[in-house]
């Protein structure tokens, strides 16, 4: 039988000499294809509506600066983000690079699931905000952080009597209940199980304010000690000033707050960015809380390096670029009213528009996580009984002292089984 082709026939010479050709080209277009070694980077800012587009034309910038190496993000819920991750790295995968929050990050080091960077970075090298040091575990560094979050009193000045912040606790609660009326109240914060973790950090508010903590330098519970106490007796007296819409969740009384039915509310300096974003004409302002010490809580997202990354060198060079003065403030500007690893100050465009930023800005050396020191991974199981027992104390009456005590002794016994 004869076999017909609709190609003329080649000699073997000239066949091996295309088949040659072929696979150079081939090998040509691979080798170009594969020029750069390609990182996944974890966030879930890249999922935020405004920022998370911004964020991508950052990253975006480091990948026009590279011949060799690109990074691309990869946006992800925050509800699922840690959980994911875990997993992730747990079979011996994920992404190279995550933004991690701070309990995740302590988790993550001590599971061994992220890089220690001191021998690849020369953090002397750089200015460093006050934050950087609580991401230093047992003399180790495991990330740098991405964005740094600080707590401040912020109010509309239309809504208080002479249009002036209070300046203590009892200034506070009275200029609370003076704005309270007409369907208006005069401060909004968290006291439902149902928003646990809101509800912590608006009462670690409360509690550094007035100095405590809830363990001591040397990792000894202090959940009973009197600052702690004078704290939980402050939330008290102002859940029980009648000047809260009782039960609204964060949603429900931000929104409230640019709507101008609410004067006061404590917030981190992101919540602020979009409260300007969102109601432009809204008279915002800002001032240290009105607490006894100007502590407060944080929320610090560190960047870190995934243990199971195969392209550490390339990971390395990306936070190396990040840490750089230009692109530090340009991350700081895209972030709001958050600062970020290095000192980068604000310029007078940015606060002649936005001048509640350098109060927020100001407020980073007195910022403390919202953790509780030598059992960061064990927070959210000691916050659950905590926040149970000043449940009792808000809405039951149990005596603050006594709640404390037997929240002491709870966390002791159940959680950490000593």
């Amino acid at each position: 039988m004869t076999t017909h082709s609709r190609f003329p026939r080649l000699s073997v010479g000239a066949r091996a000499l295309g088949a040659a050709t072929v696979f150079a080209l081939t090998l040509s277009g691979a080798v170009h294809a594969q020029a750069k070694e390609t990182l996944s980077f974890a966030s879930a800012t890249f999922a935020e509506a405004g920022r998370g587009d911004k964020l991508k034309l950052w990253v975006e910038k480091f990948n026009k600066s590279q011949s060799a190496i690109e990074v691309q993000p990869l946006a992800m819920p925050f509800s699922t983000l840690a959980k994911t991750v875990f997993t992730q790295m747990g079979g011996g995968a994920g992404p190279d690079l995550v933004r991690f929050d701070l309990i995740d990050y302590y988790a993550a080091a001590q599971a061994q699931r992220i890089l220690p960077l001191d021998a690849d970075i020369k953090f002397s090298d750089y200015t460093l905000t006050e934050p950087n040091k609580y991401l230093v575990i047992d003399n180790k560094r495991y990330g740098v952080p991405f964005e740094i979050s600080n707590y401040q009193l912020i109010y509309n000045p239309q809504l208080l009597k002479g249009g002036k912040p209070p300046a203590n606790f009892d200034e506070f609660l009275a200029a609370a209940k003076a704005a309270t009326g007409d369907q208006v109240f005069g401060f909004a914060y968290r006291a439902t199980m149902a928003e646990s973790n809101g509800f912590w950090q608006d009462l670690c508010n409360f509690v550094y304010g007035f100095g405590g903590r809830w363990s001591d330098d040397a990792g000894k519970l202090t959940i009973n000690s009197p600052k702690v106490v004078e704290g939980v007796i402050a939330y008290k007296q102002m859940y029980d000033a009648g000047a809260t819409p009782k039960g609204a969740d964060a949603a429900t009384y931000r929104r409230m707050f640019w709507e101008k039915k609410l004067a006061m509310e404590i917030d981190n300096g992101g919540v602020a960015g979009i409260f300007s974003q969102q109601a432009p004409d809204l008279p915002l302002q800002a001032a240290p809380s009105p607490f006894p010490t100007r502590a407060q809580g944080l929320i610090l997202a560190p960047l870190v390096i995934n243990s199971n990354t195969k392209h550490k060198e390339a990971a390395v060079t990306f936070v190396k670029w990040m840490m750089q003065p230009e692109n530090q403030k340009d991350l700081q500007s895209i972030l709001g009213a958050a600062n970020v690893a290095t000192v980068v100050e604000r310029s007078p465009e940015e606060l002649k528009a936005r001048p509640w930023m350098k109060v927020y800005d100001d407020q980073s050396p007195n910022s403390v996580p919202q953790l509780v020191k030598g059992f960061e991974a064990r927070t959210p199981e000691i916050q659950q009984v905590i926040l149970e027992q000043v449940l009792r104390v808000l809405q039951g009456g149990a005596e603050p002292q006594k709640a404390m005590d037997q929240a002491q002794r709870l966390v002791s016994t159940r959680v950490l089984r000593k």
